[in-house]
C-alpha cells in the first residue's frame, strides 16, 4: 500500500523537508524529515521511499505493545490481544502506509511505555534512561509529546511504591537525555524567532464557547470514525477501567491512566476553544488498547473484525476506487487522487506555451507539483514559511520569461505581477474530480518569499 498510493500533500511537503534538513521546521520538529530521508536513500525518491519506515515502525512498535503487556499485565498474551486492538483501527491501519510527523511520534511514544512497563517489571533503574531518550525522541517528532513528561511524573508522585525513584538519580539522568535529544530543537527555535513554538503552542489557550460543543462532537465523532466503532467503545472501556485502578494507586493502571487520561484532558480543553484533528489523540491509543486487552473479550475478535474489514475497504478505495464517491466522502480522493495526471496536464501546457516555471502559493500543490513535472521546468513555491528553508530563491534566468501560477480555483490571482487567468485545470480519478485550479499566465513574482524547490533524484 505504501508503494501503490500518490502521496498525499503533507507527505510531498515532508519529503521537501527531507531535502533540505534541519534541526527544526516551521510546522513541527525534524524528525519526519529525518525518516523520509532514511527511507529515500534506502529505497528511491518514490513513494515506497518515502513511507519505508511508517510500516517499519508500525510491525517494531507492536512488538513493544506485545512487550509491555507481558510486563504490565502479566501475560504475553495480553500484549497479543492489546496489539491486535492497536492494529485494527483505522489509524493504524492508515497510518501505517502514509508518512507523516505522528508516525515517529507514535513509535517513540509507545517506546517510552515500553520503556516505563520494562522499569515496572524490573526495577531496574536503568530503564529510566531509556523511557527518557524515547521520550526526547518523541518531542522531536512532534511537540504533542510533552505531555508524557507530567504523565510520568504524576505517576511517580501518584504510586506511593514509586516514591523512591525520588531521591535516585537515574530519573534525572533520562530527564538530560531526554533534553540532550531536543536541545537541536530548541535552539533552531531560540535563532529563528521561536517560530515553531508560537505556531503551535498559540493554541492553547483558544476559547470559543459558543462552537464547544461542535467541537467537542467532533472531536468524539473523529475517535469513533478512526478507531473504528466497536473498538472506541473498548478503548473507552479500557481507560475507565485505568482510571479506577489509578483511584486505587495501582501501579499499572495509574501508568496506563496517565498515558490516556490526561492527554484526553488536553485535547478535550482544546475543543472547547478550537477544532481537534482527528488524528491528535493517536498518542491516546496505545496505553487505551492496552487497557482495553483484559476487558470485555467477547468483544474483541467481532471489534477487530470490523476493524480491519474498515481498513481494507480504505485501502481498496485507495488503490481500485470501486465506490465512486465526491472528495468530500472519500478522504482517498481528495487527498490521493489524481496527482500524476494533473502533473502530466500541466507539463503539456507549460511546454506549448513556453513557459519557464510553474508556481504555486498552496505550499502543499508546489510541493505535489514538484515531484510531479519534468526536471526541467522549475517549480516555485511562494508562501511566508519558505523564508524557514534553506533553499535557493529563483535565479533571473529561471524568471526571464513568463510562468505558468495554479491556484485553488475561485481564490483569485493572489495579487501576482501580471497575472492573466488561461483556464482551469482538474485534479481528478476515473473521471471524478477531487479538485479544481485555476491557471495563471504571470510575469513576475510575488512580494512572499519565492524559491526554487527540489526534485526527486
Amino acid at each position: 500500500m505504501a508503494a501503490a498510493t500518490p502521496l498525499a500533500p503533507d507527505e510531498a511537503y515532508y519529503w521537501v523537508w527531507s531535502r533540505v534538513l534541519a534541526p527544526g521546521f516551521l510546522d513541527h520538529p525534524p524528525m519526519v524529515a529525518l525518516w523520509i530521508r532514511i527511507g529515500t536513500a534506502l529505497a528511491g525518491d518514490g513513494a515506497l521511499g518515502v513511507r519505508l519506515l511508517a510500516p517499519v515502525a508500525t510491525a517494531l512498535g507492536s512488538v513493544l505493545v506485545v512487550q509491555a503487556g507481558r510486563d504490565l499485565l502479566g501475560t504475553r498474551a495480553l500484549g497479543v490481544r492489546a496489539a491486535g486492538l492497536l492494529n485494527a483501527t483505522l489509524l493504524f491501519g492508515a497510518g501505517g502506509v502514509t508518512m507523516t510527523p505522528d508516525t515517529p511520534l507514535l513509535f517513540f511514544w509507545t517506546a517510552t511505555l515500553w520503556a516505563l512497563a520494562r522499569l515496572w517489571a524490573t526495577g531496574n533503574g536503568a530503564w529510566w534512561l531509556l523511557a527518557g531518550l524515547a521520550a526526547g525522541l518523541a518531542a522531536d517528532s512532534k511537540y504533542t509529546a510533552f505531555l508524557l513528561a507530567p504523565a510520568m511524573l504524576l505517576w511517580v508522585l501518584w504510586v506511593p511504591g514509586l516514591h523512591l525513584w525520588l531521591r535516585r538519580v537515574q530519573p534525572a539522568l533520562g530527564v538530560l537525555l531526554g533534553a540532550a535529544a531536543f536541545l537541536p530543537v530548541l535552539l533552531w527555535n531560540a535563532t529563528h524567532d521561536w517560530v515553531s513554538f508560537i505556531r503551535q503552542g498559540g493554541r492553547v489557550g483558544d476559547w470559543a464557547p459558543v462552537r464547544a460543543l461542535q467541537f467537542l462532537g467532533e472531536l468524539v465523532a473523529g475517535q469513533i470514525g478512526l478507531a473504528t466503532p466497536l473498538l472506541a467503545v473498548l478503548f473507552a472501556a479500557g481507560i475507565a477501567r485505568a482510571a479506577q485502578g489509578a483511584a486505587r494507586r495501582e501501579a499499572v493502571w495509574s501508568l496506563l491512566a496517565a498515558l490516556t487520561v490526561i492527554p484526553a484532558a488536553v485535547f478535550v480543553q482544546h475543543a472547547l476553544g478550537d477544532r481537534v484533528q482527528a488524528n491528535w489523540p493517536a498518542v491516546i491509543y496505545p496505553a487505551a488498547a492496552l487497557a482495553a486487552a483484559p476487558l470485555l473479550r467477547r468483544w474483541q475478535a467481532p471489534a477487530m473484525a470490523l476493524g480491519f474489514a474498515l481498513t481494507a475497504v480504505v485501502y481498496l478505495q485507495a488503490t481500485l476506487a470501486p465506490l465512486r464517491l465526491s472528495p468530500w466522502l472519500d478522504p482517498t480522493l481528495a487527498q490521493l487522487g489524481g496527482w500524476p495526471g494533473l502533473s502530466a496536464e500541466v507539463a503539456g501546457i507549460a511546454a506549448r506555451a513556453g513557459a519557464g516555471y510553474v508556481a504555486a502559493d498552496n505550499y502543499g500543490l508546489a510541493a505535489e507539483l514538484a515531484r510531479g513535472l519534468p526536471a526541467t521546468l522549475p517549480v516555485l513555491g511562494a508562501d511566508p514559511r519558505w523564508a524557514y528553508f534553506a533553499l535557493r530563491p529563483p535565479r533571473p534566468a529561471e524568471t526571464d520569461r513568463p510562468g505558468l501560477l495554479l491556484r485553488p480555483a475561485g481564490r483569485g490571482d493572489g495579487g501576482w505581477p501580471g497575472a492573466h487567468l488561461v483556464g482551469e485545470v482538474v485534479r481528478a480519478r476515473d473521471g471524478l474530480v477531487a479538485a479544481r485550479y485555476s491557471l495563471y499566465v504571470v510575469t513576475g513574482l510575488p512580494d512572499t518569499p519565492a524559491v526554487v524547490l527540489p526534485r526527486p533524484r
